[in-house]
């Protein structure tokens, strides 16, 4: 069985946010095309509290119960079935989906059935690497749907290196074009 997990795509990572990724919003209508080739649809959340060790490398962002910790208002959130909420201690960084506090999200998709992980979102170097990188140490076969992605460049490149190190790991790199055409060429 595929999966959709959804990273991160909170309204403090797009323009006008607390830490906003370069056209962090223009993955959100490729996300949403996505959406109904999949079975199950699963999204994380940075879900920090207001007092945080992370707050002394980052800005605060994504504030527990805060508008800039919701999804982006134009997400689709009718398809999304779970959502993981990471990053919540005082003392934890949360990168990882993987890392969510409120679900083990290696054994819930192994329950579910999944076998391969197609990751979208946000930030291709920081998040949506440490999600990829789990996934890939999980066993599960994982796929970066690469225009639905966008990154920090906190230095120029940072998500360019980041897509060949997940590349190199054993990441399947795809467009969302070619998703649509493989859920095609195996629907009845």
């Amino acid at each position: 069985m595929k999966a959709l997990l959804i990273v991160d795509v909170q309204n403090d990572f797009c323009p006008g946010g607390a830490l906003p990724v370069p056209e962090g919003d223009a993955v959100v209508p490729v996300i949403n095309s996505l959406m109904d080739a999949f079975p199950l649809v699963l999204a994380s959340k940075d879900w920090h509290p207001p007092q945080t060790v992370h707050f002394e490398k980052w800005p605060p962002h994504c504030v527990q119960g805060t508008p800039g910790a919701e999804f982006h208002p134009q997400l689709r959130t009718d398809k999304i079935q779970l959502v993981l909420l990471k990053g919540t201690g005082n003392r934890d960084d949360g990168y990882s989906a993987f890392e969510a506090t409120n679900v083990n999200l290696a054994e819930y998709l192994r329950q579910q059935g999944v076998t391969e992980l197609y990751i979208t979102g946000l930030a291709t170097d920081y998040c949506v690497r440490a999600t990829t990188l789990d996934a890939l140490r999980e066993g599960f076969r994982t796929y970066v749907v690469t225009d639905a992605v966008r990154a920090v460049n906190v230095n120029p490149g940072d998500g360019e290196r980041a897509l060949q190190e997940m590349q190199e790991a054993g990441a399947i790199l795809i467009s969302s074009e070619d998703v649509r055409k493989a859920q095609e060429a195996v629907a009845p």
